[in-house]
């Protein structure tokens, strides 16, 4: 009985992670918000293949998000000056805990300074 009663308990976990961290559909992604740090893309990625195929470009107005779906038009806005942009997702990231979003440098530099390297900001799917 105590292996059975494990064993559920194993299986409740790993389907509430896997519910929480996996990609987001196209029709759950309309209207999806989150807030945390915005970082930008070093140098040496510029014409680096991105997740979906294409060459990054620092000029781009794209950005790198964990589960939203590629294509994505995500609104972000710094947090401290009100500052929006509107990007669109063509990779897979950042991997640093606390940060949601990794810009392009053209993208971060229209909403925030980029010697401060992150900055706190609120996205929202548009479509």
């Amino acid at each position: 009985m105590k292996k059975i009663a494990t064993l559920c308990w194993v299986l409740l976990s790993l389907t509430i992670v896997a519910c929480t961290s996996g990609p987001i559909s196209r029709d759950d992604a309309a209207g999806f918000e989150q807030n945390g740090e915005a970082s930008y893309y070093a140098d040496k990625y510029q014409g680096r293949k991105t997740a979906n195929g294409e060459f990054f470009d620092q000029k781009a107005m794209t950005a790198a998000h964990k589960r939203l779906p590629f294509g994505s038009k995500v609104k972000v806005t710094n947090v401290e000056n009100g500052k929006s942009i509107v990007v669109r997702i063509n990779d897979r990231g950042p991997f640093i805990r606390g940060r949601i979003i990794d810009l392009s440098k053209s993208a971060f530099q229209r909403i925030g300074n980029t010697n401060l390297g992150i900055i706190e900001v609120e996205i929202e799917v548009l479509h």
